[in-house]
């Protein structure tokens, strides 16, 4: 491969990896170009082979990551659940509430992975594969939370009724729209349970970039 090939590469991957970053967010062809260094023409340039993959998808001048990037995930499922499993089952077992992992598939959530509490007598039961929206739950919320803020989201009663629940993003993971996080019958202390599921969630994302 030649330096300008392998240099093509390295921007092709660097604009792949500030799109994942951008969360929920659609990020813009001036942050892209900010985000990588370089100018917005080589943006443009750069976005052409990873849309024609699917990886990526424009609105305009704002991109997401693709269905091409889900098919990928879809790959490592198996890999993903193995590596959440002692993250979810600590968050369980510190809180007593069932700890789950979640992922979005464009507009749904897919949840892929579940830890429910050894040592408490109710608790809400979360099936693997368990769907809904991402404009519902503390799940779908926490994937549009930007970086300098809150870093958790709280809902009630989303996506079942008599619930609670906390959801923290899992940041900085190539290709992956997921969050850690919890859900309950009775109300949350926010104080003390969001700092937990943000650990949590940043603490799969460093397994997961080993």
């Amino acid at each position: 491969m030649s330096r300008e090939s392998s240099l093509t590469l390295d921007r092709g991957l660097a604009l792949l990896q500030a799109v994942a970053d951008a969360g929920g967010e659609a990020a813009t062809i001036s942050e892209l170009a900010a985000a990588i260094g370089t100018s917005r023409p080589a943006v443009y340039r750069l976005l052409v082979p990873l849309a024609e993959r699917g990886l990526v998808w424009r609105d305009g001048s704002k991109v997401r990551l693709g269905a091409g990037v889900l098919r990928l995930a879809g790959q490592m499922l198996p890999q993903l659940r193995e590596a959440a499993q002692p993250v979810l089952r600590e968050l369980a077992e510190t809180g007593g509430t069932t700890a789950h992992l979640s992922v979005a598939e464009g507009d749904q959530l897919q949840v892929i992975a579940v830890a429910e509490p050894s040592w408490t007598a109710l608790h809400v039961a979360y099936r693997i594969g368990s769907r809904h929206p991402v404009s519902r739950g503390a799940a779908g919320k926490a994937l549009a939370l930007r970086a300098k803020g809150r870093g958790w989201a709280v809902a009630s009663g989303e996506p079942q009724p008599g619930t609670y629940g906390l959801a923290a993003p899992v940041r900085g993971v190539l290709g992956l729209r997921a969050t850690v996080g919890v859900v309950s019958l009775e109300p949350l202390e926010h104080a003390t349970v969001g700092p937990r599921v943000v650990e949590a969630a940043a603490a799969l994302a460093t397994v997961l970039k080993g």
